[in-house]
């Protein structure tokens, strides 16, 4: 008896244990080689078979008297009324009591159970079907008339009750009565299958002016583009041309903007192709192109390029193939307006057709999608619309009033205090200047400076002013330009250049000290650069030399130094003429290597102090002043650099990343002289502390002996 604390509830009070399944052990396979009597699937099957029991069947009944018959037959009938009374919704049950009546000959009995069956539930046409066939199969024509004229008036909408009704009535002959049958049918305005039933009855007697008639119902009950269709094709099989275009042009009339017109202008194409009118064929084609969306013309767009190919000229192929083409971007676009690379493709497109309407519509058309969003990135494709607008109206077009316009357009569009394009401004100045306008060029450029000021606008503004020699205008321009970019280096070097050109060297001068006296430049070394420069083309030598001291308070690079070393080496060419007398060229040299030399010393001794870290920037100096001392010939001394140079060692180091140690690494390590004696040094000062340490040890060592001893 399972214990309280084990057992469970949910399980009637019994233990876990107690309900486990327990599956027999699997039997473990010993001998697992193949047996010698192998046993086939088809074996197995055909020994299943071969001991399959006999199916057992109920005897066979044979009735011999009419008092046996009487006896099966109420007792078939009761077991038929017991099964109603207890399934009495079951239809099945309906139809085989139906059918064993029949089979007994008893019609009457049989039509009432079909009866009973169909106050059960009437609105089963299968019933209704089984019922008039019953009726039809043994000859019953007016019960069967009776059958179906009861079903079809309370079920008008299954068709099948219909069609049944009427194939009864043709089968006997009775036409007059089926047309009756078709026309109560009609009334009730059937699907389009239904209209065509009576049509192809009538055509069947040959009544074609009934089917006309019959058709012009039909189109008016069902007004679609395959109704029309239809109708036209019947006219044209009867040799009706007229008729036949008189329904397309109907149809045309009434269904022209219908989704499925793209499937009656073909029709119609396809009818007058056949009619050998080509022209009134291509006309069609192009009126429907014309007027049907694009998204709904893709199977016209084939036909028709089909029908150039086989009936057009060469122009009328190229036109057709540019009209599907035209179609696939005007899908593109439509998905996907902001999409400026198939706006850029439909242009394209157009501008080869050279229609100038369409042309100008697509432009309009793609620069009315603004970018969403205020970000020049969203911007950069869309603007290039603008520029390639302008220039076809300019160079193509050549309509001057409009090209200006969209420049105004253009600038007005852009939000110039989130961001500009300079390249819109130029173009606009440059287009006023072709057309010799400078009054509005210069507005244009004023404007842009004003609202967006960028390097390119001023730079070409300057070089416009320039080729027209206005001197004054572009001392304003740069003065505008560097209180806008006080740090830019180039806007003073250039402001300075153009003063020189002017043989203003003082003016020069003096936008250099302001240029280098900023507190902020972004590329000072090119400035320090184009000063000296100056300096030295003016053949001013002490103010260079000063340039670079100043220079060298400011920066140690070594670039400097070696420029600085360069200058006092090359400061000879046109010699030195503080005395009346021209020193001799071996004198000038002389002193231009003691000069450089003395640069030299200097770099040398602050990278050795200041700087002793930067080995390989003092190892680059030696090597330039081992090449200046070369150059100098027999002058120059290339033992005095030589004693200097470093040896170049090969070491290794630790690569440390976040997770620690990731290996080795080789490197360049520069040993220089003095290094090398002070390592020296620092040897023998060990060895000497080690030797003394050792002795003051054994002297600690020794035994102290006793007096007594």
């Amino acid at each position: 008896m399972a214990s309280g604390r084990d057992s469970d509830p949910t399980l009637g009070y019994l233990t876990r244990k107690e309900t486990e399944v327990k599956l027999p052990r699997p039997t473990r396979v010993k001998n697992k080689t193949p047996a010698q009597i192998q046993i086939t699937a088809e074996q197995i099957l055909r020994e299943a078979r071969e001991r399959q029991e006999a199916e057992i069947r109920p005897p066979k009944q044979k009735i011999t008297d009419s008092t046996e018959l009487g006896d099966y037959r109420l007792r078939k009938r009761k077991e038929f009324e017991d099964l109603i009374r207890r399934v009495r919704w079951n239809k099945s049950v309906w139809v085989k009591y139906a059918k064993w009546e029949e089979s007994q000959k008893d019609f009457t009995r049989a039509r009432s159970v079909w009866e009973r069956a169909l106050e059960v539930d009437y609105r089963d046409h299968t019933m209704w079907l089984k019922y008039a066939d019953f009726e039809m199969k043994n000859k019953f024509v007016n019960h069967a008339r009776n059958v179906w004229d009861r079903a079809v008036m309370l079920l008008p909408r299954v068709d099948q009750l219909w069609y049944k009704y009427i194939h009864m009535e043709e089968m006997l002959g009775n036409v007059a009565g089926a047309r009756q049958i078709f026309e109560r049918w009609m009334s009730w305005q059937p699907d389009q299958q239904g209209w065509l039933s009576y049509i192809k009855y009538e055509l069947r007697y040959n009544e074609i002016e009934r089917a006309r008639e019959i058709f012009e119902r039909f189109v008016d009950c069902h007004p679609k583009v395959g109704a029309w269709i239809r109708y036209a094709k019947f006219e044209m099989k009867n040799g009706e041309i007229a008729r036949a275009r008189s329904c397309y042009e109907r149809a045309v009339e009434k269904l022209g903007d219908d989704e499925e017109a793209e499937e009656l202008f073909v029709a119609f194409a396809e009818f007058e192709e056949k009619c050998k009118e080509t022209e009134r064929a291509r006309c069609i084609y192009k009126y429907a192109l014309d007027h049907i969306p694009k998204g709904r013309a893709e199977e016209l767009y084939k036909k028709f390029v089909a029908f150039e190919k086989q009936y057009g000229d060469r122009e009328g192929i190229e036109d057709a193939i540019v009209g599907k083409r035209r179609f696939q971007y005007e899908d593109e676009v439509r998905k996907n307006p902001l999409n400026y690379d198939a706006w850029f493709d439909y242009i394209r497109l157009e501008e080869t057709a050279g229609n100038k309407e369409r042309i100008e519509d697509v432009y309009e058309r793609a620069i009315a999608n603004i970018p969403p969003a205020q970000e020049k990135r969203y911007w950069q494709r869309y603007i290039y619309l603008w520029i390639n607008y302008v220039l076809y109206e300019e160079l193509d077009a050549q309509d001057i009033d409009r090209t200006r316009n969209i420049y105004n357009l253009c600038l007005k569009i852009i939000p110039h205090d989130k961001f500009s394009f300079a390249k819109i401004w130029l173009m606009a100045a440059q287009f006023e200047i072709r057309q010799l306008d400078l009054d509005r060029a210069r507005r244009i450029l004023g404007s842009a400076i004003g609202k967006a000021p960028k390097d390119k606008i001023f730079k070409k503004y300057i070089e416009i002013e320039l080729q027209l020699g206005n001197i004054d205008r572009c001392r304003k321009l740069y003065q505008k330009y560097l209180e806008w970019s006080p740090e830019h280096c180039y806007a003073w070097s250039k402001f300075a250049e153009l003063e020189r050109s002017l043989a203003e060297t003082e003016r020069a001068r003096s936008i250099f000290e302001l240029a280098i006296d900023q507190p902020a430049l972004d590329m000072p070394e090119l400035l320090w650069k184009a000063y000296i420069d100056f300096e030295i083309s003016e053949g001013e030598y002490e103010r260079t030399r000063a340039l670079y001291e100043r220079l060298l308070n400011r920066t140690k690079h070594l670039k400097v130094w070696i420029s600085y070393a360069k200058f006092e080496a090359s400061a000879m060419e046109q010699g030195f003429q503080d005395s009346d007398v021209q020193e001799s060229d071996y004198e000038q040299k002389r002193k231009c290597l003691q000069r450089a030399r003395g640069v030299f010393e200097r770099a040398l001794s602050y990278f050795r102090t200041s700087a002793p870290e930067l080995k390989e920037e003092r190892a680059m100096l030696l090597e330039e002043w081992l090449n200046i001392e070369n150059s100098f010939g027999e002058l120059g001394d290339v033992d005095l650099v030589r004693v200097k140079l470093p040896k170049k060692l090969k070491k290794r180091r630790h690569i440390e990343t976040e997770d620690g140690p990731a290996g080795y690494e080789e490197y360049i390590d520069y040993l220089f002289p003095e290094e090398t004696q002070t390592t020296n040094l620092k040897i023998l000062e060990a060895a000497y502390k080690w030797k003394k340490q050792k002795i003051v040890s054994d002297e600690l060592e020794l035994p102290t002996y006793s007096p007594l001893c």
